[in-house]
């Protein structure tokens, strides 16, 4: 989840735009196909499941499911580590749109910390916002079932 963090206050860093929680699910979902493809590992670790209009983080997106809703979760759920990690980086406000919930990202206090990642990881990174850095989360994510992984799931199959 710092991982994720550390990439969040980089994409403010480096004023992308439209960032919500959807677009961000994509992004990941992009990074982590484009950097499993090439170098047989993940950056984020986290598993995608194919869903109507995108692939979903499992984890990730329980989490912003959880703050969206604004749920309770029991002090030892570690859920709420997770979340209380997030929110010590970045701020994440919840804005109640007519037909859905959004989540958006507001840079804190705390840096962007590149030691946390490899040459490599950033590499793709880089090549990922560098291309979709101005693009919608609905366009990003029409993106997604250009590829044959997503294309060929069933919803609710992990994807990668």
């Amino acid at each position: 989840i710092t991982k994720i963090a550390n990439v969040i206050i980089y994409m403010i860093d480096k004023d992308v735009l439209h960032l919500n929680d959807k677009k961000l699910a994509v992004l990941l979902f992009l990074m982590e196909d484009a950097y499993l493809s090439k170098f047989d590992r993940k950056i984020f670790g986290d598993e995608y499941i194919k869903e109507k209009r995108h692939p979903h983080p499992k984890i990730l997106g329980d989490l912003f499911d959880i703050m969206a809703n604004d749920l309770d979760l029991d002090e030892d759920d570690e859920r709420l580590y997770l979340i209380t990690e997030l929110l010590d980086y970045v701020d994440i406000e919840v804005f109640n749109k007519k037909n859905f919930i959004e989540l958006q990202f507001v840079k804190m206090d705390e840096e962007y910390d590149n030691s946390l990642f490899e040459k490599d990881e950033l590499q793709i990174i880089d090549e990922i916002l560098e291309k979709y850095k101005d693009t919608t989360a609905r366009n990003i994510a029409n993106v997604t079932f250009q590829n044959e992984k997503v294309r060929s799931s069933s919803i609710g199959e992990v994807i990668i």
